[in-house]
């Protein structure tokens, strides 16, 4: 399992930025979610490096 967690405003963020953090249950600064890991996740939070911090749970 993968923890995600907003770290960054999505303000400014581009559309598709704004989708992928919807996409992934991300909605404000300090939301955490559990994902499993995988070639999907990993392409979401490539789009999200700068806006998330990941972590191995």
């Amino acid at each position: 399992m993968t923890k995600v967690t907003l770290t960054k405003s999505l303000i400014g963020a581009k559309p598709n930025q704004k989708a992928t953090a919807a996409s992934l249950g991300l909605k404000k600064i300090g939301d955490s979610v559990l994902h499993e890991e995988g070639a999907v996740l990993n392409g979401k939070v490539k789009v999200l490096a700068h806006l998330v911090s990941v972590e191995k749970a």
